[in-house]
């Protein structure tokens, strides 16, 4: 070793006498991922409605937040297999910390579910409506499930745009939760949390459109869509510009996706497969007007999953200890 080079090597970083470091393992990705899609759906159908001045027309539109109501809830159990003493969840509910990306989350969780559902009783149609007037039980409920319609129905401008706020803040809310992680070079980037917004707004589009949503809605989706990827696309080359340009340890990370060991998967699975396919498909279906495939959306959903499986696994792969 050079005489002039000193090297510390702590014990909690060391794997061959810590092996399981890396806390995270498949949970937190599907966790974010679900999370950011959950928020493009909600942005994405409080949009639609207020374009068209009018319901969703279809079967797929009508039950869109209740499908997304189950999806942050599946996230929520796979946050919950996360932990480690899982009896403790409820201490994230009795305290409220401003300064506690984790705590914000977890009261965001909570406003997600009446916005859901606001959302879902006045989107439903009248014959859904009487189907489930008929089948809920006790019959007292009966009464407070009219009450709930009649303000889904009276309120329901402020309520789309209460879901676009909550969507929005679920959205960046995912990105929040890593960025604010000083000692983790990777994660700790003013970039992460409208990337992972933008790319939650992507995923939804995609999810949408494997749905029936209509022909009108299909159009407007491969658009907002395209322009998702676009954005994402820029926000990805301004983030690792800025590794680039910046300290020792804003290099090495970097370089784990320039040259590193995640190079291929990074710009195989996720810019190639994920955005550049899917954006050239979007755009041939706009500039040709032919219909579109299911191909596109799919490679959508699988990059927005791998944005967030790579991103996980590289933050903990690294430290300040490791590229400083």
């Amino acid at each position: 070793m050079d005489p002039e080079t000193i090297e510390v090597i702590s014990t909690r970083h060391n794997a061959n006498i810590d092996p399981h470091l890396a806390l995270w393992g498949w949970e937190i990705p599907a966790y974010l991922f679900l999370g950011g899609l959950v928020a493009g759906i909600m942005v994405l159908a409080a949009v639609l409605e207020l374009s068209r001045k009018e319901k969703g027309e279809t079967r797929a539109a009508e039950l869109l937040p209740f499908l997304a109501a189950s999806l942050i809830s599946l996230g929520m159990l796979f946050l919950f297999l996360d932990l480690h003493f899982k009896l403790h969840v409820f201490r994230f509910y009795t305290a409220f910390r401003p300064s506690s990306p984790m705590s914000w989350g977890a009261w965001l969780l909570l406003l997600v579910y009446p916005v859901l559902g606001l959302l879902g009783l006045g989107g439903l149609r009248e014959e859904s409506r009487r189907w489930l007037r008929e089948r809920v039980r006790p019959a007292w409920l009966k009464r407070p499930l009219d009450a709930l319609f009649s303000l889904a129905d009276a309120r329901r401008r402020p309520i789309l745009w209460a879901t676009i706020a909550s969507g929005s803040g679920l959205g960046l809310y995912t990105g929040l939760l890593l960025g604010t992680m000083v000692a983790r070079p990777v994660w700790n980037t003013s970039v992460l949390a409208p990337l992972f917004l933008v790319s939650g707004v992507s995923t939804g589009a995609a999810l949408m459109l494997l749905l029936p949503m209509g022909t009108t809605d299909a159009h407007k989706l491969v658009r907002w869509d395209t322009a998702a990827i676009v954005i994402e696309l820029t926000l990805i080359g301004a983030w690792l510009l800025g590794g680039l340009t910046g300290g020792t340890t804003s290099q090495g990370a970097a370089a784990l996706f320039l040259g590193g060991p995640y190079t291929a998967v990074f710009w195989g699975l996720f810019v190639m497969a994920g955005l550049l396919v899917p954006l050239a498909l979007n755009l041939i279906e706009i500039r040709r007007g032919i219909a579109g495939t299911r191909y596109g959306p799919a490679l959508v959903l699988i990059g927005g999953l791998a944005l967030r499986a790579i991103l996980v696994s590289a933050g903990q792969l690294t430290s300040l200890t490791h590229l400083g």
